[in-house]
């Protein structure tokens, strides 16, 4: 009896979407890409370089192109799930398994296995200017000791504390993430260090 593998398992784990989930593995297993969990999600890669990634949510499955940016979409299939954020990674989604077409899926994954291979990539923006919202300002201003610790912090460090409260829309929850963060400078993590 075959062992189950963490893919399965995450397929198991999302009963709605297990048919479209078992559909596009299927698909993605017959590229030669090697098959990984990274991020608790299936990904798919070529020489250790992330390719495609297969995630699945409420509304929808998805497959990620890590540098879907670079691919031709001439069907107008891919979006960016973090417009603003990335650059690069692009998602096509899929509301059942019925939405999937074999060739297409295909093709576009053949586009980006040959980009792979040539070394192309849409590289991150350096250098990206740091706005700090002003919930974060002021808390800095207040606590000399939160702003030496936030100070010593990464740039990258730095930008993905000030976008965390930055992104909220309501004031409370821009408050709440700036007292759950708070601790987390002081000891000098990251915002996504485990």
């Amino acid at each position: 009896m075959e062992k189950p593998t963490e893919v399965d398992a995450f397929i198991q784990k999302h009963e709605q979407w297990r048919e479209a989930l078992s559909k596009l593995r299927a698909i993605l297993l017959t590229t030669g890409l090697d098959e990984t969990i990274k991020w608790g999600s299936p990904a798919y890669t070529l020489d250790g370089k992330n390719v495609v990634g297969l995630g699945a949510f409420k509304a929808y499955v998805g497959i990620w192109f890590f540098q879907g940016g670079l691919l031709e979409d001439r069907h107008g299939v891919l979006v960016n799930a973090q417009e603003g954020k990335t650059r690069a990674m692009r998602q096509w989604r899929f509301q059942s398994a019925g939405e999937i077409d074999e060739k297409l899926v295909r093709q576009y994954l053949a586009e980006a296995i040959r980009n792979q291979r040539a070394g192309k990539q849409i590289k991150p923006e350096l250098n990206k200017p740091l706005i700090l919202p002003e919930e974060l300002t002021s808390a800095l201003q207040q606590d000399s000791r939160l702003a030496s610790c936030f100070g010593k912090l990464t740039p990258g460090r730095q930008r993905e504390y000030a976008e965390y409260v930055g992104e909220a829309k309501r004031q409370a929850t821009r408050s709440a993430r700036l007292e759950k963060i708070t601790p987390m400078i002081l000891a000098g993590i990251g915002l996504n260090d485990r």
